[in-house]
């Protein structure tokens, strides 16, 4: 069977349906533009005396379609601006363009029109990747964060991996490590571990920090989203999706300088470049855009530890338009770093022998180091993506992605587990290594959308079909061993001989252990989404997803076998909305999986392929966007219940016998917010509630909360407020943190129970933003505070650092 032949049929039969509807009603669209050319995002585009409208996009665009043939005024809304207004002429099965070009100054748009018709300038109604369409947030019946530059620029945050901490209900809890293949960090979403492994919906793996230089936002998207983002780059708890910036109509740019604490300094900029030789107030049909950044930082581990990290950002990118109805984006992502592993400790040892249950019981010297120099590690990510996009008709437009993301590492992974002294003696580290010897791993991804927004009768459809093709392509080499075991207390001297010279004279003696991942594996899948709206103000999501998983078998640190395997993730949702475009009551189910391979049964000889694990979500809340667009806010209740789990079920003829029939469960509440209750004050905040625990499991773990579950008791905060006019115009101030419970990274009957304690972590800034300049200074970690993270694992966190910013702005 072709899924796709069948998926193909209900557009067709919609693209049908809709000719006639086509030859006898009109489209108006066009683009928002400022005085330097960016985009206006989130603006109202209505037609005056009528209900009919459409909001920006991200680009600046709007679509009013079906519209009856006649004379029209549009109106272009905003807040603080005056309401500009064009007369268009509607006529059958045409389609009617007209731009809009705002002429306030610089200044004047920063405060008022880059967030549209509302002064909440840290809300995004407005996503084209969430759904895989242009859909507002109280359309979605999916929750979803967003992090916009406006907020990383107040908060003077460098790196994606800082910007998460805006977004209620994740927690970070892996720092990156650089390790090709896996070496991103990694968060707790809804009980779950989730990395960053998308870029504008489509694979774009970093396996390093991944600097924020290019970042337009930051979406993360909440629960199993299979259905339209696959298994293999996204988990049971969400993804976390990249939208990077484009290039804009107008030359201009940004450079910054930036210095601070632990020898923390760094150079960016960013660059748009457009063909001169078009007239300023028209589209260009060539643009560039160069985003680059430079970083260095020292651990504040200082004692005797000469760690650091050090990273390159290039990201240029290439927009052509050779007509209005086709664009061809062209971007590339270049990371290149070279670091030493900062401190994670490991537990292999009950916490009863340690004689502690919590990390702050442990006589670790929290800045102390248990390494010397010379444990370094190069890693590169290589991403590049290729976009093309060509509207077939006013009501149908095809997107065609090619993506290829590549990592790579060489070099040192140290890493540390605590031990019994003997006889009653102190405790000991035990220092390790796990290095990757040139590791490589390759995702290729083609994906062809094709988006529909049509009329059948009454009935306003807005449909993706979408094709996806992905290859991963692993030959990651890990080796390593354990280096030695020193009693903790010692003077700082006494750690320095772990070092990179050291380790190697130990591998040159004593070969270390390989472990090898040369698995391979192809997924080919086929998507249908289609948001039916019944009503004004009432909508229905329906979508199915079919996947077909060719594993080629080889290495995962032992042979595998090929396999292949064909599953199914549909995905439903309602939204009612009682106050239309304020109020919106939403449901939803949503379903993902993940392939298990093989595994052998007890009482069986022969291996039986897995069904897929599955992951499915009943979720219902309200969205919120009142006042005008100055509060919005989502709060939800979520129930995920995963199938289908491998067990243990060792018996004496087959001590790895296993038993396909483990379940997990997880369960909570999440509130999002963003307000601006009076203007130049802005408010971020959210809270989040997880209660996660292994049903009919191993019975080490049986009846307890994942040690992958993160805290269950999450929030965040931020309050800034900007002196929006007068003489003082720009200057401003933020506040906030972000609070955890206690999380219980070890949690089993035969380890026990350790616990890394909760934590309030405060943070500051306070800026002076004028058309030509920006200064900025922030304090991280406010109070000093000694805090924690990690799943299995326990690393310390930065202490207080001071970091000032000059931008220069042109």
């Amino acid at each position: 069977m072709n899924p796709s032949r069948y998926l193909l049929f209900p557009l067709v039969v919609c693209a049908a349906a809709t000719t006639a509807q086509a030859q006898t009603t009109g489209t108006i669209n066009g683009r928002v533009t400022n005085s330097n050319g960016g985009a206006v995002e989130a603006v109202s585009v209505g037609l005056q005396g009528q209900t009919k409208g459409d909001l920006t996009d991200e680009q600046g665009r709007f679509r009013i379609r079906q519209v009856a043939p006649g004379e029209y005024t549009i109106v272009v809304s905003a807040v603080g601006l005056k309401t500009e207004q064009r007369t268009v002429t509607v006529t059958a099965g045409q389609t009617a363009t007209v731009d809009f070009a705002l002429t306030e100054s610089a200044a004047e748009l920063k405060e008022v029109v880059v967030r549209g018709n509302r002064t909440n300038k840290f809300n995004r109604p407005v996503s084209v990747d969430v759904a895989k369409m242009p859909l507002k947030n109280l359309e979605n019946p999916q929750v979803y964060a967003t992090v916009g530059k406006e907020l990383l620029t107040e908060q003077l945050v460098f790196s994606v991996d800082d910007a998460t901490r805006n977004v209620p209900g994740l927690q970070k809890m892996w720092e990156a490590t650089g390790r090709g293949g896996d070496g991103g960090a990694f968060y707790a979403s809804r009980g779950f571990v989730v990395s960053s492994q998308l870029r504008n919906g489509v694979a774009g793996n970093v396996t390093s920090d991944i600097d924020a230089i290019n970042l337009e936002k930051l979406e993360v998207i909440k629960g199993p989203s299979g259905t339209l983002f696959g298994s293999s780059l996204t988990s049971y708890g969400g993804l976390l999706n990249r939208v990077t910036k484009k290039p804009l109509d107008a030359f201009g740019g940004e450079l910054n300088v930036a210095a601070g604490s632990y020898g923390f300094h760094r150079v960016s900029a960013d660059v748009n470049l457009v063909d001169s030789n078009v007239p300023a107030d028209q589209p260009k049909q060539l643009a560039l855009r160069l985003n680059t950044a430079y970083t260095y930082e020292d651990n504040f581990q200082n004692v005797g530890y000469p760690g650091f990290t050090k990273n390159l950002a290039v990201a240029p990118s290439l927009q052509y338009r050779p007509s209005d109805r086709l664009t061809i984006n062209l971007d590339a992502e270049i990371y290149k770093g070279t670091n030493v592993g900062k401190q994670l400790i490991f537990f292999y040892f009950p916490a009863a022998q340690l004689g502690a249950d919590r990390a702050d019981q442990l006589p670790l010297d929290y800045r102390q180091s248990y390494q010397g120099d010379g444990l370094t590690q190069d890693s590169r990510s290589t991403n590049l993506f290729g976009q093309v996009r060509y509207q077939i008709s006013p009501s149908f437009t095809s997107t065609t992605y090619l993506t290829s993301s590549h990592s790579f590492s060489n070099g040192f992974g140290p890493y540390f587990y605590l031990s019994p002294g003997a006889n009653g003696g102190p405790l000991s580290i035990a220092r390790a290594d796990q290095s990757t010897q040139n590791s490589r791993r390759q995702i290729f991804e083609v994906q062809q959308l094709f988006n529909g927004d049509f009329q059948l009768g009454n009935l306003r459809n807005r449909v993706v079909l979408g094709l996806d093709f992905q290859r991963f392509d692993s030959n990651v080499d890990f080796l390593g061993g354990n280096f030695d075991s020193r009693p903790l207390g010692l003077g700082a001297d006494a750690y320095r001989d772990f070092t990179g010279a050291a380790v190697a004279a130990a591998y040159a003696t004593t070969p270390p252990a390989h472990y090898l991942i040369t698995t391979k594996t192809n997924t080919y899948s086929a998507f249908l989404s289609d948001v039916l709206n019944l009503t004004d103000q009432l909508s229905v999501l329906a979508a199915l997803r079919v996947d077909h998983f060719d594993n080629k078998g080889g290495i995962l640190y032992s042979p595998v076998e090929a396999y292949s395997q064909t599953a199914f993730s549909p995905k439903f949702g309602i939204v009612y909305q009682p106050v239309k475009d304020r109020v919106a009551l939403f449901a939803n189910y949503q379903n993902s999986f993940t392939n298990l391979g093989s595994f052998v049964a007890p009482g069986g000889t022969v291996a039986t392929i897995a069904k897929p694990e599955r992951a499915n979500q009943w979720e219902a809340g309200v969205k919120l966007d009142a006042a005008g667009g100055r509060v919005s806010a989502t709060v939800s209740y979520y129930d995920i219940r995963v199938a289908n789990r491998l067990r243990q079920a060792p018996t004496v003829a087959n001590p790895s016998a296993q038993l396909q029939d483990a379940n997990q469960w997880s369960r909570g509440a999440e509130l999002n917010l963003t307000a601006n209750p009076v203007r130049g004050l802005n408010i971020v905040g959210g809270f989040a509630y997880n209660y996660s625990v292994y049903v009919k499991s191993d019975g080490d773990v049986n009846g307890r909360r994942p040690n992958t579950a993160s805290s269950p008791y999450l929030a965040n905060a931020w309050v800034s407020y900007r002196q929006p006019e007068g003489p003082l115009q720009g200057l401003g101030l933020g506040f906030g943190g972000n609070y955890a419970s206690d999380n219980k990274i070890v949690n089993s009957v035969a380890l026990g129970v350790f616990t890394l304690p909760s934590y309030t972590v405060l943070n500051a800034s306070a800026f002076y933003d004028q058309p030509k300049y920006r200064l900025s200074v922030k304090v991280d970690n406010l109070t000093d505070k000694h805090y924690w993270i990690g799943y299995t694992t326990m690393s310390p966190q930065k202490l207080r650092s001071i970091i000032g910013s000059v931008a220069y702005k042109f």
